[in-house]
């Protein structure tokens, strides 16, 4: 039995905020990445690790925060923290690797 009203998630209007705020922050740092990815061009060996390492992904981003104190002098502490939460994320390499292909699509053209 539920002490939620019918329809109700229990999330409170500002956790819904959070949540929004939260993925269009992922999504800005996804096109970055994806960006930088195709600038370089280096779509083929991006998308080919990501897919070779997609069922570890979880263990990548454990490695990330475990290394996070010496990565701090190599990459921007934030930068290295929402990688390793991507990585976390149910989905995040997959929406990485359709960010990067459109990336390459649109530097192409």
């Amino acid at each position: 039995m539920s002490l939620l009203p019918p329809g109700s998630t229990g999330l409170t209007q500002d956790t819904a905020v959070q949540t929004k705020t939260a993925r269009e922050d992922e999504d800005a740092f996804i096109e970055k990445i994806a960006r930088e990815i195709a600038r370089r061009r280096l779509e083929v060996p991006a998308v080919m690790f990501l897919e070779i390492h997609r069922p570890i992904s979880f263990l990548g981003s454990q490695a990330i925060f475990f290394c996070a104190p010496f990565l701090k002098f190599i990459v921007p502490p934030d930068g290295a923290e929402k990688f390793a939460r991507l990585l976390d994320t149910p989905g995040g390499v997959d929406r990485l690797i359709q960010s990067i292909e459109e990336a390459a699509n649109r530097h192409e053209t």
